[in-house]
Order: C-alpha cells, then sequence, then structure tokens
C-alpha cells in the first residue's frame, strides 16, 4: 500500500494531500530511509513521522483498503513519541 494512503486510511494524517506533503519534504522514513508520498509500505515496517515539534514512531500492524474510524487504530501500534523542547 502507498504510504500517503496508509497514512489516511488509518488516521494517523487525516488527508492524503497532507500525507502526501509532509512524505514529499522528506519528513517521514520507512525502517531509516526516507521515504516518499508513493513508497510501498508493508506489515512489521517502523514509520517514524516529523510534525513540527512532535516526532511520531509507529510500527504497522495491518494494512486494510477502508476502514470504520473506531478500527483505523489497530492498523498500527505506537512505539514511541517524542517532543522538541523550544
Amino acid at each position: 500500500m502507498r504510504l500517503d494512503k496508509y497514512l489516511k486510511v488509518s488516521r494517523i494524517i487525516k488527508r492524503r494531500t497532507v500525507a502526501k506533503e509532509i512524505a514529499d519534504k522528506g519528513r517521514i522514513t520507512i525502517n531509516d530511509k526516507v521515504a516518499k508520498s508513493s513508497s510501498e509500505v508493508g506489515i512489521g515496517d517502523v514509520l517514524v513521522i516529523a510534525f513540527g515539534n512532535k516526532t511520531l514512531t509507529v510500527k504497522v500492524t495491518a494494512l486494510v483498503e477502508t476502514t470504520k474510524k473506531e478500527l483505523a487504530a489497530d492498523m498500527y501500534s505506537v512505539v514511541g513519541e517524542t517532543y522538541k523542547e523550544n
């Protein structure tokens, strides 16, 4: 599954266009490699996403084409969350 679609379906990022923008700026890595929005995501991959002053690390646990809001969190597990000091 494409990275931008995965981020939208899992609801880590609300809109696919925003996910594409963030990925194309080099702020997302898959298994320690900088990813583009078209990069393929697989089960077991570790994603590190940099949002402003927050860095979110998640592990992909499932790939689903569409899902309900309540089940979206089952697509990943949060490995870590760090915040930069201003």
